[in-house]
């Protein structure tokens, strides 16, 4: 058996004295682990970090065998990432959903938005509303997607401003507002992938909303919690626009200064 493919690291565990299980997100075989010999090596170790990018070739002698894995760099991500609390607690946050798929099924689509991710993480903003929309994808891909794009009452794609808790699906401004307090918020940039998030805020309140089905259909029901990188997430967000604010402002007070 054998294939090759692109993938994502996600991270790494010692194997033995000199080699390393490396697990990757590949875009065509899904979430996958193999041993890399020599591993744990000086010159491996810089490779074979989270969040770099590899060419990989895997083989084995039988399709369920762990296999052998042979990688090669497409790009160095990893020494950007490390000085970014919200790019590698991003990454933690995205691996840990993919370990609740069934290894090596593929799923392109989850490869594509991680690396996006990766490419964006140096804004705040943009990587929580990523992550959210990853989150998203993970409900649907395990079965529990939500149906943001019409209003469940109405059927009106207009002002969309609610979720039902029970069923999943979008409630309009209008028709949510008598049952508001039931309902969970959903920010504009969830209805529509041409709206930014504007504030810590809106990401907030998207994450509760995610939380909310992730909760009810895939933690609790395996008896986990939330991923702890998720609130490591979250507060590495709203630290960083904290502290872009307090530099906006200072650099305001200066530029009045005479």
């Amino acid at each position: 058996m054998e294939w090759r493919d692109e993938g994502i690291i996600l991270g790494t565990r010692r194997h033995g004295e000199t080699s390393a299980i490396l697990e990757l997100m590949t875009r065509e075989h899904g979430r996958h682990m193999g041993l890399v010999r020599g591993g744990r090596s000086r010159r491996m170790q810089p490779l074979l970090q989270p969040g770099n990018r590899v060419d990989v070739i895997w083989r084995a002698r039988m399709d369920e065998h762990l296999g052998m894995m042979q990688v090669e760099p497409v790009s160095f991500a990893a020494a950007r990432l490390i000085d970014q609390p919200v790019a590698l607690y991003g990454l933690q946050l995205a691996a840990a959903h993919l370990r609740l798929l069934p290894e090596r099924d593929p799923h392109e689509n989850l490869f594509e938005i991680l690396s996006v991710i990766l490419e964006h993480c140096e804004n705040a903003l943009i990587a929580g509303e990523l992550l959210l929309r990853f989150e998203v994808l993970m409900l649907e891909e395990l079965g529990f997607g939500l149906d943001l794009k019409r209003c469940a009452a109405t059927g009106s794609d207009q002002h969309l401003t609610f979720v039902s808790p029970k069923t999943g699906r979008a409630v309009s401004r209008d028709a949510g507002a008598p049952w508001a307090d039931k309902l969970l918020e959903m920010p504009p940039f969830m209805v529509s992938s041409s709206v930014r998030a504007a504030s810590l805020a809106e990401i907030t309140a998207a994450f509760r909303l995610t939380s909310f089905f992730f909760n009810r259909h895939v933690w609790e029901p395996r008896a986990q919690k939330a991923p702890e990188a998720r609130q490591g997430f979250l507060a590495a967000i709203s630290r960083s626009l904290s502290s872009a604010s307090a530099q906006g402002h200072s650099g305001q007070e200066r530029s009045v200064l005479p």
